[in-house]
């Protein structure tokens, strides 16, 4: 492992103007916003909508550049350092709020001008910091070895799946380029070496020297970008971005075209605490719940995957471009809303793009980062400084794409903090993640692609071999093998490769049923020459293996078809009026991989609770509405699952005293009776589902039945007409409180009681076995919040189900009606 530099906190300084003083000397302040770039050059002073202030560095090591809202003024300011003496860029950050941090390399005694510029917003001032860090040698011999040690990328023969999950397990930096008799590996020194050498495994050098071949892929950038005007991608664009370039752009084509695309920032900042930037691309594109199927596009959850970013980036171009000039891009867009996340990892990508290769192997340590920052997991000698300068190197932080909760703790991961692959101390323990989850979880995501490099892989679910394929894998398969066919890559199941857990589409896919696949870019390097990475693979052009045949831009379009065609997802039709919302709601529990510890053992699963919650609002009359199935491919195209324990013991329930009074308007009226109840877990109980059970004699009497967890979430309910029971299930049950409310819908005759009897009867899992339906819960509410319908809705893909006026009947007239996908 590389032991890189120790850091020294030096102070915060900002130089100030003569008479400057208190409290307001690291207040920038701007008389108006101005829309332009704050990295482009540094503006002179007294600039409107700018300003400045000029400092020293008083270190060998980092500065960085802090800005942060003043007061709750929230706006878009950015920030911008310089080097006074050539006027060129150190750092900026160009995020969409008030909340940034730009950091970089800088030399004692260096000169600098920061830069604040008000893009936006009405907030006329922003606070500053600036610090400086030193960075001293380590000092010891290990780190200083390190230093000059060389890099390689070896070919690892691995024959068989055993071998595969040996080369998994050894710690290397196994890269995702590979094939069934071999993968490649980074071997970052002499450790790593004497590693592959002690294992017993045969390998090639395919390149003997990593951190020279990068420095040469930087001069190839800088002639491409010298004698080329313009690249054939949809920006033009000759150059890798910075951050700052991603955002920036990012938001320019949001403020150029204000009715198609959307600037957002997802809900957590990063360890290091930088915002994740996105785009949202549709027709009307403020309304986010307009029912048209949704296609998220994603790039570097791997730091030093550079060109996946690009592709994600020019893909959003596209996009904007061809919705003006092009019909058939035009009508897709049209179609469908389109997520675009070019950077989900920018912690780690921006240090691994600003490593600036130079042959010093310290450096070049930072340019191949694969994780985020996280430090909770390393241990204290390696948690010191910050991300871009600690001890610990590459190594410290965890992989986003092994932290998803989809068979996480398996094969395919690492167990050690200091691995590549480390999967993280819990399923989504990582911000990065959790963001990519609130999307899928909170949408109709029925498509979504990641990009990573650098393997011409297409990878689609499952991530391990033991699992076995969905139902759907014939489907799942042809819609690979169509976008392979663009970009000349392999389609294949991730787990031909070898095992991996916890990825990004082995939960989303599992969990929601929307399509998702993994593109590993082509090339040559995880960040091989722009000209090659990026323009050549995105366009379809010599050399990459998709010259003549699209390349990923038309795989990309073939994607977005895909979205586009109804009989790929599923379709909601009805009746409802105008700004009447309706909610799709499920909650389940979906059990991890047994959790592999150190020693080889295994613990059990962790069972893992989603939430998925996605809105839709009536426009007046008829409606269709874009979803992906509501029976997740986890329970009916793969298992169920063994139980692990006896289910609960029943309990019966004491109807209150006294019969509530008819209501109607429930939740509007909260007059109901109600009771709780407590749902154990594993270890003690295992419980496959739960139910709610009341029961009266008289089928002139009509009671209700809804059930909510300790958060206030209903999730789950029965609400039936002419009956004389009512059972509110629900499919493996969280541990922990519940309260059921029984409302009294009607009775023809309030003066004759008709009390219910009750109970809470559990049930085991069912074990491995196909065709297990689930429903969505679909509610629609009127404008003023008043819960006006409920349904059960069963709908498979390809599927359109008509869930009838459940906005407009009333409430018992919809509980009576029962037909098609609708209960």
């Amino acid at each position: 492992m590389m032991l890189a530099s120790a850091v020294a906190l030096a102070g915060t300084f900002v130089v100030l103007p003569s008479g400057t003083a208190g409290a307001a000397q690291n207040i920038l302040r701007a008389d108006k916003s101005v829309a332009r770039s704050c990295f482009a050059k540094v503006l002179p002073k007294g600039t409107s909508g700018a300003d400045r202030r000029e400092l020293t560095s008083t270190v060998d090591g980092l500065v960085q550049a802090r800005l942060k809202a003043v007061q709750g003024a929230e706006g878009d300011w950015d920030v911008a350092v310089f080097d006074k003496a050539t006027g060129a860029v150190v750092a900026a950050s160009t995020a969409l709020r008030s909340h940034e941090l730009a950091e970089s390399f800088v030399k004692k005694g260096q000169e600098l001008v920061v830069q604040g510029c008000r893009y936006g917003g009405s907030a006329g001032q922003v606070q500053l910091g600036v610090d400086f860090l030193a960075l001293t040698p380590q000092g010891t011999p290990t780190g200083a070895a390190a230093a000059a040690q060389r890099a390689e990328l070896v070919r690892v023969e691995t024959p068989t799946r055993a071998d595969k999950n040996k080369l998994t397990a050894l710690g290397l930096d196994v890269t995702e380029k590979g094939d069934a008799t071999g993968v490649e590996v980074v071997l970052a020194g002499d450790a790593d070496r004497q590693t592959l050498k002690n294992s017993g495994f045969k390998s090639k050098v395919i390149e003997a020297d990593l951190s020279a071949k990068s420095v040469q892929d930087a001069k190839t950038d800088r002639q491409y970008a010298a004698k080329t005007a313009a690249s054939a991608l949809p920006s033009g664009r000759t150059s890798y971005r910075h951050l700052y370039e991603y955002n920036y752009e990012m938001k320019e084509l949001a403020r150029k075209n204000p009715s198609l695309v959307s600037a957002f920032t997802m809900p957590e900042s990063t360890w290091e605490g930088r915002d994740v930037v996105g785009v949202e691309i549709a027709t009307d594109v403020k309304n986010l719940t307009d029912g048209k199927p949704v296609n998220f596009t994603m790039g570097v959850h791997h730091a030093r995957e550079w060109p996946a970013g690009e592709h994600v980036m020019e893909w959003a171009y596209e996009l904007v471009n061809g919705y003006s000039r092009d019909a058939a891009i035009r009508s897709l867009v049209s179609k469908t809303r389109n997520i675009v996340v070019p950077i989900i990892n920018p912690d780690g990508f921006e240090i691994s793009r600003e490593a600036e290769p130079k042959g010093d192997f310290t450096r070049f340590d930072y340019e191949m980062k694969r994780k985020n920052c996280n430090v909770n997991d390393s241990p204290p000698q390696y948690a010191t400084g910050v991300c871009k300068a600690n001890p610990g190197g590459r190594l410290r932080g965890t992989d986003p794409n092994r932290n998803y909760a989809g068979f996480w703790g398996g094969n395919g991961a690492e167990l050690a903090w200091s691995g590549d692959t480390f999967r993280g101390s819990a399923p989504f323990s990582e911000p990065e993640v959790r963001n990519v989850r609130s999307v899928v979880a909170s949408r109709q995501v029925t498509n979504l692609l990641t990009m990573h490099t650098v393997a011409a892989l297409v990878l689609r679910p499952p991530g391990v071999a033991d699992v076995r394929p969905p139902l759907e894998e014939p489907q799942y398969k042809a819609l690979g093998d169509k976008l392979a066919s663009r970009n000349g890559y392999t389609s294949e199941p991730s787990w031909a490769l070898y095992d991996t857990t916890g990825t990004t589409e082995d939960w989303s896919y599992w969990a929601t049923g929307g399509w998702g696949f993994t593109i590993e870019v082509g090339g040559n390097g995880f960040h091989g020459p722009y000209a090659d990475s990026v323009v050549a693979e995105y366009e379809g052009l010599a050399p990459a293996t998709g010259a003549g045949k699209g390349g990923n831009r038309q795989a990309f379009l073939d994607m977005l078809g895909n979205a586009a065609d109804p009989q790929q997802h599923s379709t909601l039709i009805g009746s409802a009026p105008k700004g009447y919302q309706l909610k799709l709601h499920k909650t389940f529990q979906t059990p991890t991989s047994p959790v592999l510890q150190p020693d080889g053992s295994t613990k059990p699963p962790i069972y893992y609770t989603d939430d998925l919650n996605s809105k839709f609002t009536a426009t007046g009359g008829r409606f269709a509405w874009s979803v992906n199935p509501s029976t997740r491919p986890y329970v009916a195209g793969r298992y169920g699952r063994t139980p692990q324990g006896p289910a609960q013991q029943g309990v019966a329930v004491t109807n209150p005293a006294g019969v509530p009074p008819i209501n109607q308007n429930y939740p509007t009226d909260a007059t109901a009776e109600s009771f709780t109840f407590h749902v154990d877990g594993l270890p003690k109980v295992d419980n496959g589902k739960f139910s709610v059970n009341i029961n009266w004699k008289n089928t002139t009497t009509d009671w209700d039945l809804y059930v909510y967890d300790s958060a206030g979430n209903l999730v789950t309910s029965s609400a039936n007409g002419g009956t004389t029971s009512e059972h509110a299930v629900l499919f493996d049950p969280p541990a922990g409180d519940y309260k059921a409310v029984v409302v009294n819908y009607d009775q023809t005759d309030p003066n004759v009681p008709d009390d219910w009897i009750g109970d809470v009867s559990f049930a085991s899992p069912i074990p491995p076995t196909y065709g297990t339906k689930e429903a969505y819960q679909l509610t629609c509410s009127s404008p003023n919040g008043k819960l006006v319908g409920v349904a059960d809705v069963f709908v498979d893909r390809a599927q359109t189900v008509d869930v009838g006026e459940v906005c407009t009947r009333s409430a018992h007239a919809q509980k009576q009606r029962a037909s098609g996908g609708v209960r």
